[in-house]
């Protein structure tokens, strides 16, 4: 038989680990960062380095930097040797990885500069989006060119779960994105309130479902039986475990808004699929963790095998808890409680962060041809790592309890025990402590690792084209006897690839289609009018400054939210929200009914420049540049046109005069502070931001400042 032979590119995949790592230190020392600003207000560094602004730093360091990289390091070193075939064109790996590398430094720096779409893992503004959608594009021409020209004839698993990562990743990324640029470097979604929402978090589960899960199933499939050298314990099981989960899991995104202004229809939907989704998730825990059947002593002593032991059990753990979380009793305790953010740290620390270092221990010493530097110190960052997990997640869910029940609590009168909520937030700071202990001991772990790795290649020199040889595909399939039905497909990629799109498709249309055609999903309130110029001004400078990270703007219809904040939130009141607001996270109180608290304007002149001057328990962080800075109204105009272009019912010419009545607005505030002591100008940012915080929650009461001038009457 004719013999070919070939080389596979480990440059490629040296490049991916080297930015893993790198990355990974940022990632979590940014994360180390923000923890110790919730108990150190005086760590935030106002303008650029507050916690709004930081926080999606860190989400998106260890997602799409960390995470990222380590995805297509795995991907890129396994489908060579699964598809025995060179990366089908070096230039196209050195472009996507450049291109890479681009997306996240240009992510670190607009976020830092308060350029963001507030879309929780989807923060980044309109050209990054379409410079991620370019460079992610040429991964998949590149995965795909090494598919077909591959010498197997068969797709392993690993290759199944590449993908319908690819391919869903894509189709999540374009929908979610979509938006009306109005500078450089802001646009406004094309979705308003409750679709975008909806959008937004089958975006943002799908991609802890698509990014965080599929593609490091993948390498699970494949790293995991290479380091046990074993097979994987169940063929059947990966069948069952691949089609049912990538179905199941684009259901999911709707246990994010339980209890909230989406239909009750969508609300359950989310949770049903999210409670059948533990069936495949522990098929795939399962068949990763029996894969190493009789092999426990292997595991005992190779470093590498504990580092993938605890991160498929992780896996496990998280995919135990999000089905449980989504059924609403649960849901009522762990939404806007540290019990979410315990829950995505299990998964990020543990399934993709130990997930990742493992495979780095086995994969840098094979292209290096060395031996890993330090077995001790790969000991060391395990134990680290593990007990920072431990130290991160035990505080946290400790959290969510705590300020759960003293939130809810009543006196036999039937007012609120605790009616302010920093009364609650000092109780649980001692398990933020904890928390940021806990970080430090993943980091410190984390950079032991590193310098083991580093170690390690200076030992070894890289094998840059690795020898191999293989006899080319044959021309005809020759079938096998008793042949398993699922081996047609796994032959075919193109099919593969339809068949995958076909199936994650269904979940979103269907939740989709009713609610953005059916107008009794979303119905509309008489009383609910447009931002004034003023307030829109202010409400993107609420966006810019991260207020949304420890803010929600929703009133779930519970006992103790109505009589901390009023009435609960209708869909209706969102209309005109280009992006929602209702947030993931309540570091502080709800601001959905601030406006009609009566505070002065001057309170919160004060609490902007100074938080701690009205709330000595506070841990915002100071925002004294709003004070300073000058609002840029030569975005006025456009902004209405593009609200206008939205469907918001601005009238014809109002773009026209929507500077002179931000200014006359402006004016008012500013007497009014000036009443009480504090002399401004009405030029200030402060002003703007002002306008919109007294603005929440009246429209609902029919006291909407937006007013149609009277020559805008008559012309239209």
């Amino acid at each position: 038989m004719e013999i070919e032979k070939f080389s596979y590119d480990n440059k490629i995949v040296r490049n991916f680990a080297y930015a893993t790592f790198i990355w990974g230190l940022v990632g979590l020392l940014v994360g180390l960062i923000v923890a110790l600003q919730l108990v150190i207000p005086d760590l935030n560094f106002p303008e650029y380095f507050t916690f709004g602004r930081m926080r999606p730093l860190h989400t998106n360091a260890v997602v799409f930097a960390f995470v990222g990289n380590g995805i297509f390091m795995g991907v890129y070193y396994s489908l060579q040797r699964l598809c025995k075939a060179r990366m089908w064109n070096d230039t196209l790996s050195a472009i996507h990885f450049w291109g890479w590398q681009l997306i996240i430094v240009l992510a670190a720096v607009t976020l830092l500069m308060g350029f963001t779409s507030s879309k929780e893992y989807a923060e980044l503004e309109w050209p990054i989006d379409v410079l991620i959608t370019i460079i992610w594009v040429i991964f998949g021409i590149n995965i795909f060119g090494t598919i077909l020209t591959r010498r197997v004839q068969h797709l392993y698993v690993a290759i199944w779960f590449y993908i319908a990562t690819w391919i869903t990743v894509a189709m999540l990324h374009i929908v979610n994105s979509l938006a009306i640029p109005v500078t450089l470097f802001k646009s406004y979604p094309i979705y308003a309130g409750v679709q975008d929402a909806l959008v937004q978090w089958w975006y943002g589960h799908n991609a802890v479902a698509f990014f965080l899960t599929t593609p490091y199933l993948g390498l699970m499939y494949y790293f995991l039986p290479k380091a046990a050298g074993r097979p994987v314990y169940s063929y059947r099981l990966s069948i069952i475990h691949f089609w049912s989960l990538i179905f199941l899991y684009i259901w999911a995104g709707p246990h994010h808004l339980l209890y909230t202004a989406l239909p009750d229809w969508a609300q359950s939907l989310g949770t049903v699929f999210s409670i059948m989704l533990l069936a495949p998730s522990w098929g795939g825990m399962i068949n990763g963790l029996l894969t190493l059947r009789g092999a426990w002593d292997k595991v005992r002593d190779d470093v590498v095998l504990k580092f993938y032991v605890v991160a498929v059990t992780a896996y496990g753990m998280a995919t135990f808890e999000g089905p449980m979380l989504s059924i609403k009793s649960v849901n009522a305790i762990s939404h806007y409680t540290d019990w979410t953010i315990a829950h995505v740290h299990i998964g990020a620390l543990g399934w993709n962060g130990f997930l990742t270092f493992g495979v780095l221990f086995w994969l840098i010493p094979k292209i290096f041809r060395t031996e890993l530097y330090s077995r001790k110190l790969a000991n060391i960052h395990f134990w680290l790592g593990t007990l920072g997990i431990l130290f991160y997640a035990v505080p946290l869910y400790w959290s969510a309890w705590t300020q759960w029940s003293l939130l809810g609590q009543f006196k036999p009168e039937g007012v609120l025990m605790y009616p302010n909520f920093l009364d609650t937030l000092s109780a649980i700071l001692p398990m933020y402590y904890l928390r940021a202990f806990g970080g430090f001991l993943y980091l410190l772990g984390a950079v032991i690792g590193v310098v083991n790795l580093v170690k390690t290649v200076q030992q070894g020199k890289l094998e840059a084209n690795e020898a191999a040889e293989a006899p080319p595909l044959p021309k005809e399939y020759k079938p096998h006897s008793n042949e398993h039905w699922h081996r047609w497909i796994e032959r075919k990629p193109v099919q593969m690839l339809i068949g995958s799109l076909v199936v994650v498709a269904i979940g979103g249309i269907i939740e989709f289609a009713p609610t953005f055609l059916i107008e009794s999903n979303v119905p509309t309130i008489a009383s609910v009018k447009p931002y004034t110029p003023l307030e829109l001004q202010g409400r993107d400078i609420y966006v810019r400054e991260g207020c949304y990270v420890c803010h929600s703007q929703m009133v779930r219809p519970f006992r103790e939210e109505v009589a901390r904040y009023g009435e609960y939130s209708k869909a209706g009141e969102f209309v005109y929200d280009h992006p929602f607001q209702w947030g993931s996270k309540r570091t502080g109180p709800d601001l959905a009914r601030v406006g009609t608290r009566n505070l002065p304007n001057s309170w919160h002149y004060n609490h902007m420049d100074n938080p701690r001057s009205v709330a000595e328990q506070s841990i915002m962080p100071p925002y004294p540049h709003l004070l300073d800075n000058d609002l840029d109204i030569r975005t006025t105009k456009k902004k209405i046109q593009v609200m206008q272009k939205l469907g918001v019912p601005y009238p014809k010419g109002y773009e026209d005069i929507a500077n002179d009545e931000l200014m006359k607005q402006a004016k008012g505030i500013q007497a009014d502070l000036k009443m009480n002591g504090i002399t401004t100008s009405e030029k200030k940012e402060i002003i703007a931001l002002i306008a919109y915080m007294q603005r929440l929650g009246k429209d609902i009461k029919g006291e909407s400042t937006f007013r149609i001038p009277a020559s805008l009457k008559n012309a239209n």
